[in-house]
């Protein structure tokens, strides 16, 4: 299929318990799908199911060849404790071919070449021997989205990568995530910036906590019911 993901009907939740349900979209290459929603509307099992590291309750989650669970390059939301790693910009970036390098105990030139590679295309090269600890958030954010590319260069599942940035850095950020975009990497980001999506976006998923649910292209969401109404709450929200 032409398609690189699938959800038909997915129900979502925890030991019986229903967080989202009904889901159904596509992901097609070179899509950026933005997933909104409010708190406990289910986005972050969606993640998990999207990786392969959670069951969904019933329905089908299809994927189509070269995008296994273990073949989505992932950037999770990061913890204040991995802010402060004690390694070098280097070998993070390295470290998302782990999934390829098997029991091996040290890198082949491929993936030290892609490494370079995915470095180079984030502009962190000159950062390759900086410890991770010493740099800004942006620079952080930008190393662990190099991560991500060297453990899959088709899909990148993005998780709020810019909470915590200043406003400065959060554009840059997503700037970059948009020229990875326009270069053909298929991007699905997890978000709460509304103003982001509709800038950025193809497509959005509106994962609601009242069951209200939307998927299409961007376009599409400001003129419907759920989107009108997101865009108008998140945008008195800004106000105050």
């Amino acid at each position: 299929m032409n398609v690189q993901i699938a959800c038909k009907n997915v129900a979502l939740g925890y030991e019986g318990s229903i967080v989202a349900e009904k889901l159904s979209f596509e992901v097609a290459p070179g899509d950026h799908l933005y997933i909104l929603g409010e708190n406990g509307s289910g986005k972050s099992t969606l993640v998990k199911a999207l990786l392969g590291l959670k069951p969904q309750l019933s329905g089908e989650i299809l994927r189509g060849e070269g995008v296994a669970p273990g073949q989505i390059g992932y950037l999770p939301q990061q913890p204040l404790v991995q802010r402060d790693f004690p390694a070098s910009v280097r070998e993070i970036v390295l470290s998302g071919c782990l999934s390829k390098s098997g029991l091996r105990p040290f890198y082949n030139a491929a993936e030290r070449e892609r490494a370079a590679a995915a470095m180079e295309r984030l502009g962190i090269t000159e950062l390759s021997k900086r410890c991770y600890r010493e740099l800004s958030g942006g620079q952080q954010q930008r190393v662990l989205l190099a991560r991500a590319l060297c453990a899959a260069g088709k899909i990148l599942l993005l998780d709020e990568p810019v909470t915590g940035l200043d406003p400065r850095a959060q554009a840059d950020l997503y700037e970059m995530i948009g020229s990875l975009n326009r270069d053909g990497v298929t991007i699905i980001m997890v978000s709460h910036d509304v103003g982001a999506a509709m800038r950025h976006a193809s497509h959005i998923l509106h994962i609601g906590s009242r069951r209200q649910l939307f998927f299409g292209t961007a376009e599409d969401y400001a003129k419907s019911a759920v989107g009108r109404t997101f865009i108008a709450s998140e945008e008195a929200e800004n106000d105050d």
